[in-house]
């Protein structure tokens, strides 16, 4: 095993970007800081020892937050011109939000991230994440109170929709690799790298948790701990979701239409592992609701009146649950009645 801060060797690159090498390219989001920094400088090299390696693009993205990101910008496409690597930086433009301005910017950095991979045609965005930050995600995501599937942290690939006719794949090669050995990379090298000073502002929660990672790993819960807690929640993740399948395979394995309603039989379904039971639940109100992601919380509570009450009707998301005799129905509920009203207003103004 390699020692904490001993850099990043050719064949563990090799291993870190392995099924990558057929794509005809990808995009690198590099912001400058150590960990993007090492990503694009393995990635460089490891396309130097390909006969015919993928096209590399690094990309940062100007949140439009802090005076010094221009300067960070060009100091990237510098290194990325030493790297023989082609450089774009795109702005994050018009207001930003007063509050929760962390999580805005993370998502228009994957807007763009993604609008730009679109652009030159490839499929693939690859970023910087390391098992020091799936540490803090997991130990962020234990603060919010996450469920199974936040406690399994990042995946090393996910699909994120383009809103357009495909779909972008987040990759992270790093995500096993700590922060040290990253920064050993870069100072073998003699390669300098920025350092964004939002990472340690107590304004944020991520800075103040990151700031509780030494006195934490001095009790045992290491960032090697929480990773390996993450793995065990995706295995565990994986066993519940193979349930859940096949439950709706039993209880409603016919096409369920896009407005409901899906139908479960009452004493088959109250008679599932309520984790199953529960995300079962949830899937129907995803797919026959029309306001947008299910809250836990709100789940939790409505699943727990569907096991105890033999009827009620209960609406949640934009559908409608409803038990009665020996079924349970899910289906699109009716508009609500002040929406209705703006609605007519909105249509007699614009005659």
């Amino acid at each position: 095993m390699p020692i904490a801060d001993e850099p990043v060797g050719d064949d563990e690159a090799d291993a870190l970007f392995r099924g990558l090498e057929g794509l005809a390219g990808f995009v690198i989001a590099v912001s400058g800081g150590a960990d993007s920094t090492a990503l694009l400088v393995l990635a460089a090299r490891w396309a130097k020892r390909l006969k015919t390696p993928p096209r590399i693009l690094a990309v940062t993205v100007d949140h439009g937050l802090r005076p010094e990101a221009a300067a960070e910008a060009a100091s990237v496409k510098r290194l990325a011109r030493r790297l023989g690597v082609p450089h774009r930086t795109v702005a994050w433009r018009g207001a930003k939000p007063k509050t929760g301005l962390q999580e805005a910017a993370r998502l228009a950095r994957y807007r763009l991230l993604m609008e730009t991979a679109a652009r030159a045609g490839y499929g693939h965005v690859l970023t910087a994440h390391t098992l020091d930050d799936q540490a803090e995600t997991v130990l962020f995501r234990l603060a919010r109170g996450s469920g199974l599937t936040g406690l399994a942290g990042m995946a090393m690939a996910s699909v994120l929709p383009t809103g357009g006719s495909g779909e972008t794949f987040i990759v992270r090669p790093l995500l096993q690799v700590p922060k040290a050995r990253l920064i050993a990379t870069l100072r073998s090298a003699d390669i300098a790298y920025s350092e964004d000073p939002s990472n340690h502002d107590p304004r944020f929660t991520r800075a103040r948790l990151r700031s509780l990672m030494p006195a934490l790993a001095r009790e045992g819960l290491t960032a090697h701990g929480f990773v390996r807690l993450a793995g065990r929640m995706r295995r565990a993740e994986a066993a519940i979701e193979f349930s859940v399948h096949a439950a709706r395979a039993a209880l409603a394995p016919a096409a369920w239409p896009r407005r409901g309603p899906v139908v479960f039989d009452a004493d088959r379904f109250r008679a599932l592992p309520a984790e199953v039971g529960l995300r079962l639940l949830g899937r129907a109100i995803a797919y026959t609701g029309d306001e947008g992601p299910v809250e836990l919380g709100k789940l939790e509570i409505l699943y727990e009146a569907v096991r105890r009450e033999p009827r009620l009707r209960r609406t949640l998301a934009g559908a409608v649950v409803t038990a009665a005799g020996r079924q349970i129905s899910v289906e699109r509920a009716a508009p609500r009645r002040s929406a209705a009203i703006r609605q007519n207003r909105k249509g007699r103004f614009t005659k």
